[in-house]
């Protein structure tokens, strides 16, 4: 650490072991983590709540909803374990009835076409990341390379921009192979939703870390050096020990630090992209498509990255779910809150019938550009040469440590991913505050 950054108020400098930058599901983890082994830490949020990319907003209705992160099924064990102990009611999403494609096809065509989808998706994820043939490939260059019907490639297309929401070829193909094939789940990862809210449970998380969680306070600077960190925010300097860096890559990349992290970390962080996302929520007096005989699911063909299922908490709370990904989310958010409603509805009508438009709360979220954690799911590398940028970030600059959903051996971009990835830094964090020579070093 340079002299004239150790001159920073040093007899009122308030101080402890760890600071946690960032309350996300993986900042509030990893801080449950450290509170169990006895260490002393304090969680910073810029946001005036915590959950990260996981929020609830109240609707035209009054009623609390999701606006963020929002479901999970049974082979999330982390996160299903959580909501199980904090006594959450699980919701199962309506799946019964015929899944709707537009433009419409025969039940039978839109079958065959999902499959041919999954095909798709089986076969990439047979290839090893590491295979020379696909060096430097994007995935919508491998695609172009493959025999399969238009429809179920077309299919394929809306399924990627839609989970991962950036353009394929901004993708690279060892990327995404290596990032879906931690995402083991063998139930639709829509199998459940929390009537209560996802982010009622990471308040909960919140709850019990008392008054070690601090809202509202951005971190502007981050100084690192041998003798520990000193974090910079608009409220004053907290010296510590280490400093866990809880925040998606593209977000992280932003922070200040001084001096400056190693060339090959600053590059490593600086390889992620932030995809596009906007989410919606119409609520219906009805589940008017369950008379019918359909699910609430929608593909929509013409439109990539659009998709709807069943989002009702019951049938008086009767829902769909929106999701618009990719490059059609940033070619919709020039729309205002009017003009987005009228486009959405009037495209559920012709998949659905004239009774999708009696809608009778129409709620958006466009996460697109949020200043705090980008705009979708998760960051993606965009580098196809970056193939040890995960490496390099997880192995951070002692003191300073980084963690995030994406970076989860399982389940990146999801709770669970964010969770796992929480849980393992911090261990990681009190293996170094236990060493020989950090203990000496502190003085302890």
């Amino acid at each position: 650490m340079r002299e004239d950054q150790g001159r920073l108020l040093t007899d009122e400098l308030e101080r402890t072991d760890v600071v946690i930058v960032g309350a996300g599901f993986t900042g509030l983890s990893a801080a449950l983590e450290l509170k169990q082994a006895g260490i002393d830490f304090v969680l910073i949020e810029a946001r005036d709540r915590v959950g990260g990319r996981v929020e609830a907003v109240r609707n035209g209705l009054g009623e609390r909803i999701d606006s963020g992160g929002q479901f999970l099924c049974e082979d999330m064990p982390e996160v299903m374990a959580l909501a199980k102990a904090r006594d959450k009611t699980f919701v199962e999403t309506y799946v019964e009835g015929d899944f709707t494609t537009h433009p419409s096809m025969q039940p039978k065509d839109a079958k065959q076409t999902y499959y041919g989808a999954m095909a798709i998706r089986e076969r990439m994820n047979g290839i090893e990341p590491d295979d020379p043939s696909i060096a430097g490939m994007s995935v919508a260059g491998w695609l172009e390379q493959q025999h399969d019907p238009i429809d179920a490639k077309t299919a394929f297309r809306s399924m990627i921009e839609g989970l991962w929401c950036l353009p394929m070829d901004k993708v690279p193909l060892w990327h995404l192979i290596d990032n879906d094939r931690r995402i083991t789940n063998e139930v639709p990862e829509l199998q459940y939703s929390l009537r209560e809210t996802m982010q009622s449970l990471a308040e909960d998380l919140a709850g019990d870390l008392g008054d070690r969680v601090r809202l509202g306070e951005p971190v502007t600077r981050v100084e690192h050096g041998s003798q520990g960190v000193r974090v910079v925010t608009g409220n004053g300097v907290i010296q510590a020990r280490q400093v866990l860096v809880a925040l998606p890559p593209a977000t992280a990349a932003k922070l200040v630090f001084a001096p400056a992290l190693p060339a090959t970390l600053a590059k490593a962080l600086g390889v992620w992209e932030s995809g596009a996302v906007i989410k919606i929520l119409v609520r219906y007096p009805k589940p008017f498509w369950r008379e019918q005989g359909l699910s609430g699911m929608v593909m929509w063909r013409d439109l990539p990255g659009l998709f709807a299922c069943d989002a009702s908490r019951d049938a008086e709370h009767a829902a769909l779910v929106v999701f618009v990904g990719g490059p059609l989310a940033l070619a919709w958010r020039a729309l205002d809150e009017a003009a987005l409603r009228v486009e959405v509805v009037t495209r559920l009508q012709k998949a659905l019938g004239p009774d999708a438009g009696d809608a009778v709360d129409f709620s958006s979220r466009d996460w697109i550009g949020d200043r705090w954690s980008g705009g979708a799911y998760s960051d993606l590398i965009v580098d196809v040469t970056a193939r040890d940028a995960e490496r390099t970030i997880l192995s951070g600059a002692p003191p300073v440590h980084f963690a995030a959903s994406e970076l989860s051996p399982s389940f990146p971009g999801y709770v669970e991913g964010a969770i796992v990835a929480g849980r393992i830094a911090a261990r990681k964090i009190l293996a170094q505050l236990q060493s020989p020579i950090a203990t000496s070093a502190s003085g302890s």
